[in-house]
């Protein structure tokens, strides 16, 4: 595998390298890494349509050079004023896919605006001209997407609005064919056009509640109109002479920073060979651990507090180390989320930098689209508990548990190393992975994403807690984790259920190195 693309003053990483060149063309033209940012975002929309959309949710963290302060945006939808637990009278659970399960405004659109207004240098309709031409002209279909596609044709066929893009004919797509997205080229026009409101309150928006009234949908004109994301502050930690910066909740993004912490304990870099049991099994017996908490607490913060101040505490990470057998898997039970998502990062020549994640929930979400708009809505809400004691439970207006959580963190007060990856349970895993390999171990951003990587949890929907783990981890390893109480399934050398993890870092002299991930179409481009 190769080493990681270096560049002396800005750096661009992605998932699909068309979005990487879209970003790359932003800077290149003058524009800062909050206009490339949207530039990358908007055609992720449009070329890697089975992991993002504008029908999604995402999260950003930003650095701008003159405050010298890292900023969050939190662009997640909130429930309709429609949906509670009496609408699903019956039920065990919220549907997984379908018109039900589109229950959460989609708030992708009103993230790129905000992040423009607040930063933006380049003219608004000129950063969507990248995803207006890939929807309308085409694109070459990645063997990513047709395999999604094909796994999940049945689902695709149950909506004609949704099967009349994915699978003309009744088929998914080859690989290489191109695909168009006419309607979804419309939409974009018209908001390049008119803005953000044009999504939430003009034709667009207006298009989406009408299907969603036709088919008895939960979301309404008013939930559209009223809805608007919010400035946050991040959370933060430290490890080893990082400070670490994550997404407040609804993001899981504390399970990352408590994670890290309870591994600040232990010696990684001279007692703890990369390659053993001993980082595998602390790795993944650390974050466990994390998990208990996450779901215990995570939900909306406006209707229940999260225990931040404590969770993330030096002492609180120092009683759960004390908590792990270096012998010993602890057994628990977790929940199974969603994984089809888009990680991105951008530096720029001035400093500026952003670290942000966008998402569907599962593969093409709920596989409904809203009339003639194009536009793939999220089955998010589906996440929502229907016991109405659960503290995730469904009401009006309300933010869902997120898995979305961009990472940076900052050396001497400016970002250091920009990381995320697609993954739902595996997010925090992997993130793991790459900062201890980058921080404790010396690897640059691409070597820290090739290394063999795991995944614990139920998955996918999947019945068992398994510690899913590639085939390039040892024998000998592999041997001593089951060994060890975990159940290890041994899954391909670069599996896609590992993630497509992104990464970027500023080394030791002043260069920007960015890594793209192998599992996914990405690329990394820098000068």
């Amino acid at each position: 595998m190769n080493q990681s693309i270096i560049g002396s003053e800005t750096m661009v990483v992605s998932p699909h390298y068309l979005a990487t060149a879209a970003g790359a063309r932003v800077l290149s033209e003058g524009g800062n890494a909050f206009d490339a940012a949207i530039a990358i975002s908007s055609t992720l929309a449009v070329v890697y349509p089975h992991m993002t959309g504008l029908g999604g949710d995402s999260f950003w963290l930003t650095y701008h050079h003159t405050d010298g302060q890292v900023r969050g945006y939190n662009a997640s939808g909130r429930s309709s004023y429609h949906a509670h637990i009496g609408q699903f009278a019956g039920m065990n659970a919220i549907p997984n896919r379908g018109i039900k399960s589109a229950i959460t405004v989609p708030g992708m659109v009103d993230g790129w605006s905000a992040i423009h207004n607040e930063y933006g240098k380049t003219a608004w309709n000129e950063l969507l001209t990248p995803a207006i031409h890939y929807a309308e002209n085409g694109f070459p279909i990645t063997y990513n997407q047709y395999e999604h596609s094909a796994q999940h044709q049945s689902m695709l066929s149950a909506v004609s609005e949704t099967s009349s893009i994915y699978l003309p004919n009744g088929q998914a797509l080859p690989s290489g064919q191109s695909f168009k997205q006419t309607d979804l080229a419309r939409t974009l026009q018209r908001i390049a056009m008119h803005g953000r409101d044009e999504f939430y309150k003009g034709e667009t928006g207006q298009e989406i509640v009408r299907f969603m009234e036709a088919h008895d949908g939960l979301l309404s004109m008013y939930d559209f109109v009223d809805h608007t994301g919010e400035w946050v502050q991040p959370i933060t930690g430290s490890y080893r002479d990082y400070q670490l910066y994550q997404m407040p909740p609804n993001s899981q993004g504390f399970s990352g920073i408590m994670t890290l912490q309870t591994l600040e304990n232990f010696n990684l870099s001279d007692s703890i060979d990369p390659n053993s049991y001993e980082y595998y099994h602390l790795c993944v017996e650390s974050l466990k651990l994390s998990f208990l908490d996450r779901n215990k607490y995570l939900t909306d913060p406006t209707f229940s507090s999260v225990p931040l101040d404590r969770l993330l505490s030096k002492e609180y990470a120092a009683q759960l180390a004390q908590k792990i057998n270096l012998n010993y898997a602890h057994q628990q039970d977790t929940i199974s989320l969603g994984q089809d998502t888009a990680y991105a990062a951008v530096v720029d020549r001035d400093g500026n930098a952003v670290s942000f994640i966008q998402s569907l929930y599962f593969e093409f979400g709920s596989g409904v689209v809203a009339g003639n708009t194009g536009v793939l809505l999220q089955n998010r809400g589906s996440f929502f508990s229907l016991d109405p004691t659960h503290i995730n439970r469904l009401v009006p207006h309300k933010r869902t548990f997120h898995t979305l959580m961009p990472a940076m963190a900052c050396r001497d007060g400016k970002p250091a190393i920009l990381y995320g990856t697609q993954g739902g349970e595996g997010q925090p895993q992997t993130q793991t992975a790459l900062f201890t390999r980058m921080v404790d171990y010396g690897m640059d951003p691409q070597t820290a994403i090739n290394e063999p990587r795991w995944v614990w949890g139920r998955t996918w929907g999947e019945p068992t807690l398994e510690l899913k783990i590639e085939s390039r981890v040892s024998d000998d390893i592999i041997s001593k984790l089951n060994a060890a109480g975990h159940l290890v399934n041994v899954v391909q050398p670069f599996d896609g259920i590992m993630g497509h993890a992104q990464a970027i870092m500023k080394d030791n002299y002043g260069f920007w190195q960015g890594g793209a991930d192998p599992r996914s179409n990405g690329s990394a481009i820098g000068w």
